[in-house]
């Protein structure tokens, strides 16, 4: 069923509120649960589907995306036939524009055998069995699913993503966006199905007009004319578009009940591997309800932190709600309280770092805090 199916991820997410960690990657290759990047989710749930041909468009900054993702071994993409296709633009256009983007690799839309399209950005965080959405798009027969989440926390989470109208049959009547007003939401996941013939008519109407930038707001501005009905995902669902849905995002991790819903309880969620040692604990270490990573040497405290490979924590070193990302090093009796740690940062001997939940410390990667970067 699934055979007919191939997947395009759009990197084109807004970063505006993000840009301390996206200043030298996409959102899309922001390291995340310790082992992960943001982009592993919705690639893993694409190849857990079936799908054996999976289109990546991304912009400048994507060094760190093409070494994460590579030739899509990891993912079971790198095949002589379908796999894996990373199209990388250098281009001054806006970061959210994806159809120069796709225009520039028609050939690739069009020469691709399968007839059908999941289309989709990478900021949604969840374990989702696309067969089913595929299902239901196929018994509704309408040109275009999008995939939605009933929320009741509106007013606090979801906050700027876009929002269905959706009537009784199920059909999509308009889209708006989440300001926070109301605690219950139809929160689109911002992934559509739909035949590839529908997609390259959207891209040609865009070239041709003007219109539209993108392709979701083309899709979402022309939804009273368009024939689109939405199909509703239950599982566990959260998004980042900012530093503090990220840290959020990150440190719901820790909890039981969401790690394993994420990732154990589904089909598995695949990323580059990396072979290392396991974490060294010495005897002076306490660590609790934590997900450390391998590679890691731990001589301090950690307390309700998500560390990534290859960090080293000091003897007296002191962290608490923080995220660490690869290759950092905390130094002997430094404090750090919810803050976040991009890769390859050292932090010096007896340094403190306090922020707070709504409003994290951030260390940007490559960042000399009185350190040098190794």
């Amino acid at each position: 069923m699934t055979n007919d199916y191939m997947g395009i991820i759009s990197l084109n997410e807004n970063d505006e509120h993000i840009k301390s960690l996206t200043s030298a990657r996409p959102l899309g290759a922001i390291p995340i649960g310790g082992r992960y990047r943001i982009i592993d989710f919705v690639l893993s749930n694409m190849v857990n589907a079936g799908l054996t041909n999976v289109g990546v468009y991304t912009q400048s900054r994507s060094r760190s995306l093409m070494d994460h993702l590579d030739s899509g071994k990891d993912w079971d993409l790198d095949r002589k036939i379908n796999g894996l296709f990373i199209f990388n633009f250098n281009c001054s256009n806006s970061v959210t524009n994806d159809i120069n983007l796709i225009k520039e690799s028609i050939e690739y839309l069009c020469r691709s055998k399968q007839k059908n399209v999941i289309f989709s950005s990478s900021n949604m965080i969840c374990n989702i069995d696309y067969k089913q959405a595929i299902d239901f798009y196929e018994k509704e027969g309408t040109d275009i699913t999008i995939i939605y989440k009933k929320v009741t926390d509106g007013t606090k989470n979801f906050l700027d993503c876009n929002v269905l109208n959706i009537d009784e049959n199920n059909a999509v009547k308009s889209v708006g966006k989440n300001t926070g007003i109301k605690d219950k939401s139809d929160i689109s996941m911002d992934m559509f199905i739909m035949k590839k013939e529908t997609l390259i008519n959207i891209l040609n109407e865009c070239v041709s007009t003007g219109c539209c930038e993108s392709i979701k707001d083309y899709i979402y501005m022309n939804a009273k004319d368009l024939n689109i009905n939405a199909h509703e995902f239950k599982g566990y669902l959260t998004c980042i578009n900012s530093t503090k849905t990220y840290y959020k995002s990150t440190m719901s991790m820790l909890n039981p009940k969401i790690c394993r819903e994420l990732f154990f309880d589904g089909a598995p969620i695949y990323t580059k591997v990396k072979d290392a040692p396991p974490t060294k604990y010495s005897s002076s270490s306490q660590v609790t309800n934590s997900l450390i990573a391998n590679g890691c040497v731990i001589e301090g405290e950690v307390k309700n932190c998500v560390i990534s490979r290859n960090v080293i924590i000091h003897k007296g070193a002191k962290l608490e709600d923080c995220i660490i990302m690869h290759n950092s090093e905390i130094k002997e009796n430094a404090k750090l309280t919810k803050v976040i740690i991009d890769k390859n940062v050292v932090i010096q001997k007896n340094k403190e770092l306090k922020g707070d939940k709504e409003f994290p410390v951030v260390i940007e990667k490559s960042h000399y805090y009185d350190s040098f970067v190794k």
